[in-house]
């Protein structure tokens, strides 16, 4: 199984955030799970990454030129894939992963997990979309999400799609039991 993971490029205010991930990271290696991410070696990206590898896990990264350049890729990766924009990076992680969670970040983990399950929703793929929940970190999100399925916005078969964890079994276990909803405009 290969799971992409959405976080964030800053580490957070909370050291628990940076410990989730690193716990994540070594459940990963540990367990035959491969990890695609953003390709950087900083913040929660670099701690997860380096979590997997340091457990004996693959690790493939995906960077756009722009941040390579930049010298924010990790050095030490299975394979680090350079894409030539955001949009290509976004593809390409689509496609090397069975699975898609964010963990606590900011404004780009927030579009990319949106874009997946955008995508599920769509019927572009089949495969789970998941919320990392780390100290209730996506507790208002997810409130705010209710309130588009009250109000007419979103099925809540939508909703249900979406696995909610916060600890590295409870993300798997709700992967492994994922069934796909009927697409939206069928």
């Amino acid at each position: 199984m290969k799971v992409a993971v959405y976080c964030g490029s800053r580490s957070g205010n909370e050291p628990q955030y940076a410990e989730k991930a690193r716990e994540l990271g070594e459940y990963f290696g540990n367990n035959g799970i491969d990890l695609v991410f953003g390709g950087g070696h900083v913040g929660l990206m670099g701690i997860i990454a380096d979590a997997v590898l340091a457990s004996g896990g693959k690790v493939y990264g995906v960077i756009p030129e722009h941040l390579l350049n930049r010298e924010l890729a990790h050095s030490d990766l299975t394979e680090l894939f350079v894409v030539s924009n955001m949009h290509e990076r976004k593809a390409k992680m689509a496609e090397l992963a069975d699975g898609f969670v964010a963990l606590p970040g900011g404004i780009g983990t927030l579009e990319e997990i949106f874009e997946a399950w955008t995508w599920g929703q769509l019927g572009f793929h089949q495969k789970p979309c998941a919320f990392y929940n780390v100290k209730g970190f996506y507790d208002s999100l997810l409130e705010m999400i209710k309130t588009m399925v009250a109000s007419g916005f979103v099925k809540q078969q939508y909703l249900d799609m979406i696995v909610l964890a916060d600890t590295p079994t409870e993300l798997v276990d709700g992967f492994k039991a994922y069934v796909p909803p009927r697409e939206k405009w069928t």
